[in-house]
């Protein structure tokens, strides 16, 4: 069974850009009330998605580096990663079927590279 892994700024190049799939990163905060209930869809999807797409979550209080690099001005905010490069950004709570259909054109094209 598949869950999002925790990362950090320090992991942040080994686990995201250097990954061989697409990397959705929640940044998120504990006190975030939207990041709670945007979690459980995630855990769905890193479940259901396994194959094709990897899910990061980093805690933007523990690790502001990257939140500053990226320009993250709420949370949550979701970026997909494609090759290293960010292709995709969902601010805010959004539904599993739309953050599917965000995501899904990348995690296919992936899939049948």
């Amino acid at each position: 069974m598949a869950f999002p892994v925790a990362i950090s700024d320090a992991s942040f190049e080994a686990e995201v850009l250097k990954a061989p799939k697409p990397v959705l990163v929640d940044f998120w905060a504990e006190w975030c009330g939207p990041c709670k209930m945007i979690a459980p869809i995630l855990d769905k999807v890193a479940e259901e998605y396994a194959d094709s797409l990897k899910i990061a979550k980093i805690d933007v209080e523990q690790n502001p580096q990257h939140m500053q690099k990226f320009g993250i001005q709420s949370v949550p905010t979701l970026i997909l990663f494609k090759d290293g490069e960010p292709v995709e950004r969902i601010a805010g709570y959004v539904p599993k079927e739309r953050l599917l259909n965000k995501i899904k054109p990348f995690i296919e094209t992936a899939a049948t590279a």
